[in-house]
């Protein structure tokens, strides 16, 4: 599976951009503030329909403008694919796939998968709960269907109850619909809690050995699923946690509030880690999801790297390169260097400057704003 090319109108900074890739290794070069991470950005958007960064479409849309379109081709299994994708300001999006509408984002996940991997997500280890949580969801979505059907229900209905429990205030007398709300919590819960304990299980099996490797075999690093409520008790607890839940006005326990645990020989390093622990656990949990992906879908997925090398040191830049040698990637960052010390094959360069981005290798130039 690779990605050909990508089209861009009204998007960010490109009001119109053209880009062939090649199959193996793509960097787009630039000083910050170009636009090379709206390229990687679009690749995201168009695989899984929301930006890594979380932006809302409105906010993807050039300024001045109502729309933005997205056109990816691909090809997997040497069977051509087009997404197409229609971003408006104030309207859902529009999704098509070979020229055919889809109604729901589930029937894009799968097409193509991609694993983002940014500078942010080196400190995944010691950032909050929602990062860790929102790490699970973005590669899960793509992995498993009924994911995410089970999350966007789950989703859905804590945000009623959360109205529900605002609401009574006002009327006490609404307090027995709490009881449908509760019971949908508990089902769709238990569910987002299951997939949720499988895919940290399999990720263990897979960083394990990526880790030991990186620290040289001295250590051993486990990923620890840390449930707000275990799945077979979640009923109970929302039952005991609802007086509480009136008096915050929000619902205090559920999926929403698991975490993740990092262990390295036994001991927790988000509590007591070193930087250098922790971003290299970061970095072994992206290998893993790499791994992850090739194991449940039979290919590896497209990898995109933001600005990355330049926050790793010379040993994790030499891992991290010789894993990405067999799967397309598309990379950016700020000059060569890196790549010409390391003698890192480079299949296609890239120069972006102020939106305008040309192709150096070969020497062609793409469309420019």
């Amino acid at each position: 599976m690779f990605i050909e090319s990508i089209e861009l109108k009204n998007y960010r900074n490109y009001g119109e951009l053209h880009m062939d890739f090649d199959p193996g290794t793509n960097v787009l070069y630039g000083d910050n503030a170009q636009g090379k991470t709206n390229i990687l950005e679009a690749v995201y958007v168009c695989a899984t329909t929301k930006s890594h960064r979380g932006s809302k479409d409105r906010e993807i849309i050039e300024f001045g403008e109502d729309e933005s379109h997205i056109k990816m081709q691909l090809r997997k299994d040497d069977v051509p694919y087009r997404i197409d994708m229609h971003l408006k300001k104030n309207k859902t999006k529009g999704v098509a796939v070979n020229g055919i509408p889809i109604r729901r984002a589930s029937e894009l996940f799968g097409i193509v998968n991609v694993v983002f991997f940014s500078p942010e997500d080196l400190n995944l280890i010691k950032n909050g709960p929602a990062d860790r949580r929102r790490f699970i969801d973005l590669e899960l979505c793509q992995l498993n269907r009924l994911y995410v059907h089970s999350l966007v229900q789950y989703n859905r209905v804590v945000i009623q109850r959360n109205k529900l429990l605002k609401e009574l205030f006002f009327h006490p007398e609404y307090e027995e619909m709490l009881d449908i709300w509760d019971m949908q919590l508990a089902s769709y819960g238990r569910e987002v809690s299951q997939y949720r304990r499988e895919f940290i299980g399999e990720l263990n099996e897979l960083i394990r050995p990526i880790h030991q490797k990186l620290s040289g075999g001295k250590e051993e690093l486990v990923i620890q699923y840390e449930p707000n409520t275990e799945a077979d008790q979640l009923e109970a607890a929302v039952k005991k946690s609802r007086e509480a839940d009136r008096k915050q006005k929000t619902t205090l326990v559920g999926p929403h509030r698991d975490d993740l645990s990092f262990y390295v020989n036994g001991i927790d390093i988000q509590r007591f880690g070193s930087q250098g622990q922790q971003r290299t656990a970061a970095l072994s949990l992206k290998l893993a999801e790499i791994e992850l992906v090739k194991k449940i879908k039979k290919e590896y997925p497209i990898l995109l790297l933001d600005d990355v090398l330049s926050e790793l040191d010379g040993k994790r830049q030499d891992h991290l390169l010789a894993s990405i040698r067999h799967i397309q990637t598309i990379i950016t960052c700020t000059g060569l260097d890196d790549f010409i010390s390391h003698s890192f094959q480079i299949d296609k360069t890239f120069r972006v400057v102020s939106g305008t981005v040309t192709c150096e290798r070969p020497n062609k130039t793409t469309s420019q704003t």
